[in-house]
């Protein structure tokens, strides 16, 4: 097992194939030298063991590690540092794909309500990956899992107090939309005889109550200026904040955007936003100088059509969260305090207002609620914001075209400078 220079065994046919796809992974040339030499390792043992490539698997590799650590090696990888040679073998079709495990009736009641979720609800991939979780984790947590007939108002209610009790706020809504979700899936499918949806209480917390919180032009320019645009990590941050900030994206409408969604010759964006909604938006021209800088910069794109990707490898698409965290960071780094991406979209939303545009037209560009306030309650104004018509009073310039959002305000509103 040692660590010499000798020729891989029966991975020997491979070599230069596995190197030219962890480049294309993104793999600095130091990793992509430690990856070679474990699959030397890897073939030498293989032949050793008399086992052909096409007999390949994870088992067999979690054999060759197992080995390794009896021959007292050091520095032994893990059975994931092994991941891309395995996938780069089966999309050769040396080795045939991993097979699943034996699927649960668990697992079958989860797999039909994430397909309902899917195309009946329309719900994004990441807001269907959390309500499954929460549906794993309360059935399972029963005796019976799949034996909902059975199932009670007061079993979901105390399933509910006990998730309340260890998260926030925020979250204990989230679980309620999502046990809501499951319990009408189980009735409409005919697994409960009632619908158990009435029988989730809502959580106390009323939300809109005050303006929210934005971020202001000056604040927008130090995040951008933060951004070290000779490595590309600032390149591909300065491309995420820019869309944040001047077209008050989401992080999920960020992480999710494809080069196909970028219309270079009619200058607009495609953005595929809540409830399979989709708005074409103006790509203003240093918005789109920022995303082909990044473009630029990153030439190869590991297989996928994704804009934005991981910078360490294996480079894959980023998700919405790193989204957040490029901001916090930027935050961090300008000296400012921890702020959300949501805060940029906000920050947005209060510029335009103080730029005359009214309420209305705002929510119509990018779908921000800033007027929805409980009606009991004074709706208040940003400082420095002229007060503007609200939902049933908007001026008739103010009607947005059918099936299509302008930014014909945000378009004129002043925003950070490169």
């Amino acid at each position: 097992m040692s660590g010499t220079r000798r020729k891989p065994g029966r991975l020997g046919p491979f070599v230069e194939g596995y190197r030219l796809r962890l480049g294309v992974l993104g793999y600095p040339p130091s990793s992509v030298r430690n990856k070679l030499k474990e699959l030397g390792q890897l073939g030498r043992w293989m032949a050793g063991q008399g086992i052909e490539v096409t007999q390949l698997n994870d088992s067999r590799v979690g054999d060759f590690l197992a080995a390794w650590r009896e021959a007292g090696g050091r520095r032994i990888p893990r059975l994931r540092s092994f991941a891309p040679l395995l996938d780069y073998l089966r999309d050769e079709g040396v080795i045939a794909a991993a097979e699943p495990a034996p699927a649960t009736a668990l697992d079958e009641l989860i797999g039909g309500y994430r397909r309902w979720l899917v195309a009946d609800r329309g719900l994004a991939p990441a807001t269907v990956v959390r309500y499954e979780k929460l549906a794993r984790r309360f059935l399972g947590q029963r005796e019976r899992p799949v034996a909902v007939a059975d199932l009670s108002g007061a079993e979901v209610t105390a399933f509910l107090l006990a998730e309340c009790g260890r998260v926030s706020i925020g979250s204990a809504k989230g679980r309620v939309a999502e046990l809501r979700a499951l319990s009408r899936y189980l009735y409409l499918h005919g697994m409960t005889p009632r619908n158990l949806a009435e029988a989730v209480p809502p959580v106390a917390g009323w939300r809109d109550t005050a303006v929210p919180a934005g971020m202001t032009a000056g604040d927008m320019e130090r995040l951008l200026a933060s951004c070290d645009r000779s490595r590309p990590a600032g390149v591909r941050d300065f491309a995420i904040l820019m869309l944040l900030a001047r077209l008050g994206l989401r992080s999920a409408e960020v992480a999710c955007l494809e080069l196909e969604d970028l219309d270079w010759r009619a200058g607009e964006i495609a953005v595929r936003g809540k409830a399979r909604r989709q708005d074409r938006l103006p790509l203003l021209p240093d918005v789109g100088e920022a995303v082909a800088s990044y473009l630029a910069a990153v030439p190869e794109r590991a297989g996928t059509r994704r804009v934005f990707l991981t910078v360490s490898a294996p480079r894959r698409p980023i998700r919405p969260d790193l989204v957040g965290d490029v901001v916090e960071r930027a935050c961090r780094r300008a000296g400012l305090a921890p702020a959300g991406a949501h805060r940029l979209r906000h920050g947005l939303a209060t510029e335009m207002l103080r730029q005359g545009a009214t309420l209305t037209s705002i929510s119509q560009v990018r779908g921000i609620r800033i007027w929805r306030l409980p009606p009991f309650m004074p709706r208040s104004t940003p400082p420095g914001c002229a007060r503007s018509p609200g939902p049933g009073r908007e001026q008739p310039h103010d009607r947005a075209q059918p099936g299509r959002r302008g930014l014909s305000d945000a378009a004129q509103v002043p925003g950070p400078q490169a």
